[in-house]
């Protein structure tokens, strides 16, 4: 697979082998202390020793303290690991939660106070006045495309509640997004990120909000994906396939710019109460939302349903995604992952109050969410 570069929105080296350039990259940006931030699963592969060999003439320290869904003392201890290193640059290596770590634990190293108080929706938000560490991102997964992105997630240590750090100063220099780091990907992992990238893309999509860039990435990146998806989950070492998935992910990061919708206000909201990675709830409220959106914008779903190969238009495209889960090994629904109607009361005030359902097709009510959290049940 040849190697590639272009630009949108950051320098991106994509294809196998990518990894080997972050060493030679990060020496002739004048970088020699790189601190790596992964999770503790995966700083127990062989994956990060591998890595390490090829950042020849770096000093590189780890911070491997991530670990479910992130929390901000997550990020205060990478900041501390940080300046305990003496590091000059950021490599974000993993999946979502481990790049969104990343790009904050380098905005704290540098900043005072604690990340909550950079949450765009904070009270008294502290501005960003110093300029960030040299961070590089490569991801491991194909589902968030947080290596494209100018956010963050974190959750709040007693609440769990998702906060989000937006600013185009998160943004990393250079991604290397290379699909041979996807290989070791178990099939549920590959299944349930691959769900949040289709996620990102079908929603971003229908977002009533005006961005026809967007849009177009975000049906090219449907098409892409969907062709891709079950391969991928099926043949864990097909090239082509984790490539596509790879391609679909920042694609719909990417879009996503323009918002997203009520799936992802009912994912966030059972992150932050039931602990579900947030691809799988995806996956989980996925059909139920969108059949439910569908009735307000039936032409958009016939568009999705042709990007997607989808026969029989848009009143075909959510059986297809249903169809497409039963394939990936996604069945059964939230009551088989533990939600029941006990958790209705701290759900669906999180669902409602969530920023990403704010540009949802319908607008959705306290009872809306209700209604869809049962029916997902």
């Amino acid at each position: 697979m040849t190697i590639t570069r272009f630009s949108f929105p950051t320098t991106i080296h994509f294809g196998a082998g990518a990894r080997a350039l972050v060493g030679p990259h990060l020496l002739e940006q004048g970088c020699k202390r790189p601190l790596i931030v992964t999770d503790r699963a995966l700083a127990k592969l062989p994956l990060l020793g591998e890595l390490r060999t090829l950042l020849k003439g770096l000093e590189v320290g780890v911070f491997d303290g991530v670990f479910g869904n992130p929390t901000a003392s997550q990020v205060m201890a990478g900041a501390g690991a940080y300046r305990a290193h003496r590091a000059d640059c950021v490599i974000g290596l993993g999946g979502g939660a481990a790049l969104d770590v990343s790009k904050v634990v380098a905005l704290m190293a540098v900043h005072e106070g604690n990340v909550i108080e950079y949450v765009w929706d904070h009270p008294q938000v502290r501005p960003m006045v110093h300029e960030l560490p040299y961070f590089v991102a490569l991801p491991t997964t194909s589902g968030t495309g947080s290596e494209v992105g100018r956010s963050a997630v974190v959750g709040e240590d007693d609440t769990h509640v998702k906060r989000s750090v937006f600013s185009p100063k998160l943004l990393a220099k250079a991604v290397f997004a290379d699909p041979e780091l996807t290989f070791g990907l178990p099939a549920p992992v590959t299944a349930a990120t691959g769900m949040d990238a289709l996620t990102h893309n079908i929603e971003s999509y229908l977002s009533p909000a005006y961005h026809p860039l967007c849009d177009g990435v975000a049906l090219e990146g449907l098409r892409i994906g969907a062709r891709a998806l079950a391969a991928a989950v099926r043949e864990p070492r097909n090239l082509q396939a984790r490539a596509d998935m790879m391609m679909s992910s920042m694609m719909g990061a990417v879009a996503f710019q323009k918002d997203l919708g009520s799936v992802h206000a009912c994912a966030h909201a059972l992150g932050a109460v039931n602990d579900l990675h947030h691809g799988l709830a995806n996956a989980l409220m996925i059909d139920t939302v969108l059949e439910w959106n569908r009735t307000a914008v039936p032409e958009k779903f016939d568009e999705l349903a042709h990007a997607a190969g989808v026969p029989g238009g848009g009143a075909a495209f959510v059986p297809w995604l249903k169809q497409l889960k039963a394939q990936i090994g996604i069945e059964g629904g939230l009551a088989a992952r533990g939600v029941t109607r006990e958790h209705l009361p701290k759900l669906v005030p999180l669902a409602v109050t969530d920023f990403a359902g704010q540009t949802n097709p319908i607008q959705a009510t306290a009872s809306d969410y209700e209604r869809l959290f049962l029916q997902a049940m």
